[in-house]
Order: structure tokens, then C-alpha cells, then sequence
């Protein structure tokens, strides 16, 4: 065999054992993440990530249910898609490009024993401000999504609480939306939850206070949007104080790189345009 053929194929068989050894260090990655997040078990059916591109693929994501309901999966998320900073995942941080979401089905069981899969979740937990309820947070990473797009398809409620077959409604919703600026793993799954459930009664129905979830998560949105606006604005801000004490030529690029950063302030001023009209949507008023 000639030496480039040799050298060839070693050179392919070391990119495809790269992408494997990605591939299960991200599953690991995302699988101990959920839990932290949201204190359930989830199962990915396959995962891609990029060799040369900072991208995940990953098919299949299903959360599954606590033990004690018949139902298996909670969540189904067929596809997902994520670009990410490589150059942060290696100082221990989570920062994520975009985001896009497809959740095709939610699942809400009341058992029989009158207990709502929900209330696992540790983002309801929260929400509810219950003491007892409260746990020690697994650790998990600290995160960051600068755009989140989120497909709901529908919600599925199943009542077993009477006894026999249950009785099953289905809320189609058909979701598309779009957000930036998440900040943390439970802004994130409140997002999610309040969002899927928002348009649907299952609330009603399992006697779950979606309201101090919605509220928890406008609230966290906000403050988001503020520190965006106001890290823009210091930059500007330092910008100037630089072109201030330069001269001739190098004052003016000084000046234009102060313009560049009153054109960033202005972006971010329309980010939190953006975030505020992605609260009028998690804001129950007028729903």
C-alpha cells in the first residue's frame, strides 16, 4: 500500500474515532445536565456532533417520567439542533449560539393515586416556594443562550385518577417562537414548561399554579435584558473614555469604534424591545 494511501487512511480513521469520542462525551454532557436540571432520566436515541464545525445534532431526546406513572416519556424532543462556544465549554462554562427546539409532544399524567408527573420537575418545585420541597441543586454548569427557538407541538393530558382506561384530551398548539438571552438551566425549563402549558387547561385539571412559574420566569427574562443593556452600554462607555485620551488619527478611529459601540447599544436596546415582547408572551395577561 503507498505511503499517502497509509497516510490517508489513518487520517480518516483518527477524525471518524474523534467524532465518536465527541459524541460520547456530549451525550454524557447533555444527559448529566438534564438531570440537574430538571431531576429526571432522559434517553437520547443519537447524537452528531461536528468535527469541524462547533454544532450538535441530537435525534430522539426523551424525558422520562418519575417512577410511579405507567407513561414513560414526559417529553418527546425528536430533533435539536445547538451551535455552541467551544472556547467557553473549556473555561467550564456553557455558552450556546442558538438553540432550536422541537418539542413534538408533552405528556401531563395524573396517576391513580391522584400524584401529576409536573410536580417532579424541579422547576415547578420551585415555583411553588415550598421549603420542604427544596433541594440541595445538583451542580451543573453555568449557561448561556444568546437565541432560543422553541416548536411546541402539542400537549397530551391522560387522568387515571378514576380507575379503568384513562381519559385522555389533547391540546394542539403548534408553537413557533423565538427568545434571547437565557441565562440559566431553569430559565430555560420554566421557559418550556409555562409556555407549552400556558394555552391549555391542564393546569385547571391537575390543580398545578403555572402562574408563580410564569411570573418566576418574566421576572428572570427581565433581568436579563437589563444586564445585556447595560454590559452594551459600558462598553460604549469605555470606548469613549479611550477615544478621550487618544490624538490626532487615533482619536478618530478611537471616535469610530465609539460609534460602532453607541451602534451596539443601540442592538442591544432592540434586544430588550425583543425580550419585552417575548414577555408579553409569557405574561398570562389577556390569555
Amino acid at each position: 500500500m503507498k505511503p499517502r494511501v497509509q497516510t490517508l487512511i489513518i487520517a480518516v480513521v483518527v477524525v471518524v474515532a474523534v467524532g465518536i469520542g465527541k459524541n460520547l462525551v456530549a451525550q454524557a454532557v447533555v444527559t448529566g445536565g438534564v438531570k440537574a436540571m430538571t431531576g429526571l432520566n432522559l434517553s437520547i436515541r443519537s447524537m452528531d456532533v461536528g468535527v469541524l464545525k462547533s454544532a450538535v445534532g441530537i435525534k430522539g431526546l426523551r424525558l422520562h417520567n418519575p417512577s410511579g406513572f405507567s407513561d414513560r416519556v414526559m417529553v418527546d424532543l425528536p430533533d435539536i439542533y445547538v451551535e455552541y462556544d467551544l472556547g467557553a465549554f473549556v473555561g467550564g462554562k456553557v455558552h450556546l449560539r442558538e438553540v432550536r427546539l422541537h418539542l413534538q409532544e408533552f405528556t401531563v399524567v395524573k396517576n391513580a393515586q391522584g400524584r401529576v408527573n409536573l410536580d417532579a420537575l424541579k422547576v415547578v418545585q420551585e415555583s411553588k416556594g415550598n421549603p420542604e420541597e427544596k433541594q440541595p441543586p445538583a451542580k451543573a454548569p453555568q449557561l448561556q443562550i444568546d437565541v432560543l427557538q422553541l416548536k411546541v407541538g402539542k400537549v397530551v393530558f391522560k387522568d387515571y385518577s378514576k380507575g379503568g382506561a384513562p381519559s385522555v384530551q389533547e391540546f394542539p398548539l403548534n408553537l413557533d417562537e423565538h427568545y434571547e438571552h437565557i441565562t440559566n438551566p431553569q430559565m430555560l425549563a420554566g421557559l418550556i414548561v409555562s409556555r407549552a402549558l400556558m394555552h391549555t387547561t391542564v393546569a385547571k385539571l391537575t390543580g398545578v399554579d403555572i402562574t408563580a412559574l410564569q411570573s418566576q420566569v418574566s421576572a428572570q427574562m427581565k433581568q436579563a435584558a437589563q444586564m445585556a443593556a447595560g454590559a452594551a452600554k459600558a462598553a460604549t462607555t469605555q470606548v469613549s473614555e479611550t477615544a478621550a485620551n487618544l490624538g490626532g488619527t487615533a482619536k478618530e478611529a478611537a471616535q469610530d469604534a465609539a460609534t460602532a459601540g453607541k451602534a451596539a447599544l443601540g442592538t442591544a436596546k432592540e434586544s430588550v424591545k425583543s425580550t419585552a415582547e417575548s414577555l408579553k408572551k409569557v405574561i398570562p395577561f389577556g390569555n
